[in-house]
C-alpha cells in the first residue's frame, strides 16, 4: 500500500497536498483498491466555501458510490478536470494525476487535526 510521507491524510481516506495557502485534495490508494474500478467522479462545488467534514463531491465506482468528504475548510478554486473522461486515473494514480480539488485554505489551524503517514497506516492496519 502507497503511503506517501509528505502528505496529511483523513479517517475517511482523502489525502491533502499543502501548498503556500492552496490544498490538494483526492482520495488515498487504500481508498480506490477498496472501492474498486472507479467509473465516475462527481464534484459540483467548484467556486464554493465549504466547512471541514462537508461532502465536496462523491466518487463512483463499479459497485457503490462514495462521498467525499473535505478534510479542511476552503474554497474550491480547482477541479481536476482529467477525470471528467479518465476516472480510472483515481485507480492508477491516486496521488498524481487522479487528485480531484484544488482549496484555497481558510483555516490552517486544521491541517493539525489530520493524521500524518504513520498514524494512517495504523489506521487502516
Amino acid at each position: 500500500m502507497n503511503i506517501p510521507q509528505n502528505l496529511k491524510y483523513t479517517k475517511d481516506h482523502e489525502w491533502v497536498a499543502v501548498e503556500g495557502d492552496v490544498a490538494t485534495i483526492g482520495i488515498t490508494d487504500f481508498a480506490q483498491s477498496e472501492l474498486g474500478d472507479i467509473v465516475f467522479v462527481d464534484v459540483t462545488t467548484e467556486g464554493e466555501t465549504l466547512d471541514q467534514e462537508e461532502v465536496f463531491g462523491s466518487v463512483e465506482a463499479v459497485k457503490t458510490v462514495s462521498d467525499l468528504f473535505m478534510p479542511i475548510s476552503g474554497e474550491i478554486i480547482e477541479l481536476n478536470e482529467k477525470l471528467d473522461g479518465d476516472p480510472e486515473l483515481v485507480n492508477s494514480d491516486p496521488y498524481g494525476d487522479g487528485w480531484m480539488i484544488r482549496v484555497k485554505i481558510s483555516n490552517a489551524s486544521e491541517l493539525n487535526d489530520l493524521l500524518d503517514a504513520a498514524a494512517y497506516e495504523a489506521l487502516i492496519g
